[in-house]
């Protein structure tokens, strides 16, 4: 029996574990206590990864229609690769390039989502690339890179939050998304240190915390402002940290002013008391941390919500300090790493932008061809969704990592710009239901069955490594990448090797934000992974970047002065109760994989409605009911689950299952002006029971 050391596919904790397989499949899971992150624990889902590889209906063959309103019916490769070949150039040729589209997805791997990104730019010549990760860090990724002139999700190791004495989670629950994660922070609380939760629901992360904040959902940046204002007025702030390491104070504290606390009250619903005790915490803890999730990030004020957490972070002079600062905590399993490499519309390898000169330049010579000829920004994710079959939108889609059928906000809308092209192409290794509306399916091998490298949530970047061969019939993301490169003449080389591949993205990184110059694979398996900047061989890695000077021109953090808005579509008459949206322990983003589990989908078969019992009362709601929730874009049929744990304005339906009942029918696409991040978090909806 073989015993292969890798990583989780799931979440950005990348927990380390070991695959015991025989006769070429993997059949038992042990969890590593070598890696800090997780030391020697898994969740449900981690434990149960294996599964995935022997799925029922694992896509083995491709899949191909002959004609649009024919089904799908198996090919060979080369049927399959020559008429995604031909119709991208056909339609190339017709409209341009920027006809053909490429989405990608935050949980392929840094080699895979190098490929993608260089195969749209230097094979297809298009704009039009964006990936999954635009709804998940894309608005703690622009805070931090305007407050601190680089985005990187921990400002430490994950061990240094165990040793911290205060820690502010905002919007995020990893007691369900990322349960080893746990760990360190029960670690902080048993020296002492204090977990405070902002959320409006009383998850089972918030349910541990010594204290609950729970706000009005869209209001989170009022919340953060009103912090700030009492560390101000308290005498908390850190004036010297202020005056040496920072710079945009003075505007910062002419908006905090106008932030007192009744008035935050009023918006937020937190009560003075509970806001006076967390920031209190935070200040005096000697180190503590900030930390963001996709509940304070979903927003179309995404980006300055995280800046206002930010800005309190620098005024109590954290980030910057070993042990302390603003972090994210980032989802998809390679949501840092895939947003690093080129998989954005706007960025190339290294965290470069695609507009710089310089930056085009250094990439145009690894890939070997002219920088005047590579495109500019496209459209971001949901823009491109959008977009997609319209007049002067891309009339075809090559799909790697995702299912936006589900995973997409207002999915109606996108569901039917999807079925408005000439060509989908989906590569996948089960039937997602975006596959299952493709013209051309192309079976992808899966985690355990292909090599490469993740980079987690603290910017370390990891191996994972091939533990059993894929099926007969399946071939992986870059031998794809590299078929398609080759039948459209791409100059420029495209390895199936995800060593050779890693080779090239080291130089096209080299000098970039994101610089992984000085990583390769011998060098992580020696070390159990490397933080990056690591720009040489020699250097030796960056686990806390900001301890000397922040990555800006003058080395300085900025303050970044930001004003509450509140929802793009508040609550009204029509549609009286607020909707977020969230994840379960048992399923993960959009189900295509934990809902084949079967314990999984045993623990968590379907969609509910949580509701406040003063709330159900009033709409004559039973528990277990079936109750219809309606917004403007669509509604959802599901069952009540009635509970203190949410607000009495509020209802809670997690976003995990297909068809009918998707959450994502409802939810609301108005985009961020800075990140293009939807505001998944907060919609208007009304609730009642089914049929009203």
């Amino acid at each position: 029996m073989n015993a292969t050391p890798t990583h989780c596919p799931y979440c950005a904790l990348q927990c380390g574990m070991t695959l015991h397989g025989t006769g070429g499949r993997a059949v038992r899971i042990e969890p590593r206590d070598d890696v800090p992150a997780n030391r020697g624990g898994l969740c449900q889902k981690g434990w149960t990864a294996a599964e995935l590889l022997t799925v029922p209906d694992r896509l083995t063959a491709p899949m191909m229609r002959r004609r649009r309103d024919a089904p799908q019916e198996p090919c060979t490769w080369d049927e399959a690769l020559d008429r995604v070949a031909a119709e991208a150039a056909r339609l190339r040729a017709l409209h341009g390039p920027d006809a053909v589209a490429v989405f990608g997805g935050g949980g392929l791997t840094n080699e895979k989502a190098y490929q993608l990104g260089k195969f749209a730019r230097v094979a297809l010549g298009t704009s039009q690339i964006d990936y999954n990760g635009r709804f998940c860090m894309a608005s703690a990724a622009a805070a931090s890179g305007r407050a601190f002139g680089m985005d990187r999700g921990l400002p430490g190791p994950v061990t240094d939050l165990a040793a911290s004495g205060a820690v502010l989670l905002v919007g995020g629950n990893p007691a369900e998304t990322m349960p080893p994660f746990m760990r360190h922070l029960a670690e902080m609380r048993d020296g002492g240190g204090a977990l405070i939760v902002v959320d409006p629901r009383r998850t089972a992360t918030a349910r541990q915390a010594d204290l609950h904040l729970q706000p009005v959902p869209g209001t989170d940046l009022a919340l953060a402002n009103g912090l700030l204002h009492l560390a101000l007025a308290e005498g908390l702030a850190d004036e010297r940290y202020i005056a040496a390491r920072t710079t945009g104070f003075g505007a910062v504290r002419t908006v905090a002013n106008a932030y007192w606390p009744d008035r935050v009250e009023r918006i937020t619903g937190v009560p003075v008391p509970a806001m006076r005790e967390a920031v209190r915490l935070l200040a005096r803890a000697g180190r503590a941390h900030v930390l963001t999730g996709r509940g304070g990030e979903q927003h179309a004020d995404g980006t300055d919500t995280v800046s206002a957490f930010i800005n309190l972070a620098l005024a109590l002079g954290l980030p910057g300090r070993e042990g302390s600062g603003y972090g994210c905590l980032t989802g998809q399993g390679n949501g840092q790493g895939g947003r690093e490499h080129g998989q954005k519309a706007d960025q190339l390898p290294g965290y470069r932008r695609i507009d710089d000169p310089a930056a085009r330049a250094h990439v145009a010579a690894v890939w070997g061809v002219d920088p005047a000829g590579l495109p500019g920004p496209g459209r971001s994710a949901y823009e491109l969704l959008s977009a997609l079959g319209t007049d002067g939108g891309p009339k075809a889609l090559l799909l790697f990592g995702s299912n936006p059928v589900v995973s997409a906000p207002d999915a109606a809308r996108v569901q039917e710009r999807l079925d408005a092209l000439d060509l989908l192409v989906v590569a996948d290794f089960v039937p997602s239901e975006t596959a299952r509306r493709a013209d051309v399916v192309l079976p992808a091998a899966q985690w355990a069955e292909e090599s490469g490298t993740m980079t987690n949530l603290e910017g370390r970047v990891l191996r994972r490594r091939r533990a059993v061969r894929p099926p007969a019939g399946v071939r992986t993301d870059l031998e794809i990448i590299g078929a398609l490169a080759e039948r459209l003449k791409a100059p420029g080389e495209w390895s199936a090797d995800p060593e050779a591949v890693f080779g090239e993205l080291r130089r096209a990184s080299a000098g970039g934000a994101a610089d992984y110059a000085g990583i390769d694979y011998a060098r992580i398996e020696a070390e159990g992974g490397v933080f990056w900047p690591c720009p040489s061989p020699g250097h030796p890695g960056t686990p806390r970047p900001y301890l000397d000077r922040f990555p800006t021109p003058d080395g300085r953090a900025r303050f970044v002065a930001v004003e509450h808005r509140g929802p793009a579509e508040d609550v009204d008459a029509a549609h009286p109760v607020y909707l977020t949206t969230g994840r379960v322990l048992a399923q993960y983003q959009s189900g295509a994989q934990t809902r084949r589990v079967p314990a999984l989908a045993e623990a968590a078969p379907g969609p509910f409605a949580e509701l406040h019992p003063d709330l159900a009362e009033r709409l004559g709601i039973e528990d277990g009911a079936q109750v219809r929730v309606e917004s403007r874009r669509g509604a959802v049929t599901v069952r009540a689950r009635l509970t203190e744990a949410v607000r009495a304005d509020t209802v809670f339906v997690p976003f995990h299952w297909a068809g009918e009942e998707r959450a994502n029918l409802l939810t609301n696409p108005a985009l961020d002006p800075v990140s293009r991040m939807p505001e998944f978090k907060v919609c208007a909806v009304r609730v009642g029971v089914s049929p009203f």
